[in-house]
């Protein structure tokens, strides 16, 4: 999802929250929250745009791999590493991608191979990894910019209570709304944000240890391969 569809999105909630309900209450605590309320929402709608742009690449990184790698160690018994290298072209994935890398090195050694499957697995990684550390920014923002909300509107309550000369629940409650809305929905956003990230760290662990068994298995075959010549 594009970052101009995910804003058009949260445009189209807004519009329709004029028709009453959860939507128009939502509306409501957020106009009240004050100007805090829209750089947590910045956060909040950037964080999803990029959670869901790392979904959508994991889930094209993502393959079955014990039927990969048969397809492979096939291929590479009947036609050799040319055939084997047609398998690792016409499968998309990180695994695929690094196995093709591996096995174009593979006239120069089982070594040579081994070599260039550390290097671009290493390359592989940061590729899946990257996007993360924006998450991560906003998921740290986010709460930070509803306790500066917090303390502005704590200033705001007392500057009432200074101006009145008096302490009442009328006079301070303004502030104190404003306190409370800007944290709570800072809070919310970076707990949404944070589950993506965790969600993510523990696809990509996977992948990566998916990527490393799956090329141990390949060194083996290629040394087999080396063996039986």
């Amino acid at each position: 999802m594009e970052f101009s569809e995910l804003t058009g999105f949260v445009s189209y909630i807004f519009a329709q929250a004029a028709d009453g309900g959860p939507l128009s209450y939502l509306q409501e605590k957020f106009v009240q929250g004050g100007g805090f309320m829209w750089p947590i929402l910045a956060c909040l709608v950037l964080g999803l745009g990029f959670s869901f742009e790392r979904m959508w690449t994991l889930s094209r990184a993502s393959m079955n791999t014990k039927k990969f790698i048969l397809n492979v160690k096939d291929a590479l018994s009947k036609g050799g590493v040319n055939e084997a290298m047609k398998v690792c072209e016409n499968t998309r994935g990180s695994i695929a991608s690094v196995f093709h890398a591996g096995l174009l090195r593979a006239d120069e050694g089982v070594e040579a191979a081994e070599k260039a499957i550390m290097a671009y697995g290493a390359i592989e990684m940061g590729f899946l990894e990257r996007g993360l550390i924006w998450i991560s920014t906003f998921i740290t923002i986010a709460p930070m910019l509803g306790f500066t909300g917090t303390v502005q509107g704590m200033i705001e309550a007392f500057d009432a209570i200074a101006d009145a000369a008096q302490i009442s629940p009328g006079v301070v409650a303004s502030g104190i709304s404003v306190a409370l809305l800007t944290t709570l929905f800072g809070l919310v956003s970076a707990i949404i944000l944070q589950v993506f990230y965790n969600y993510f760290v523990a696809r990509i662990d996977k992948l990566v240890g998916d990527m490393e068994e799956s090329s141990i298995e390949l060194i083996d075959a290629l040394y087999e391969i080396k063996a039986n010549k």
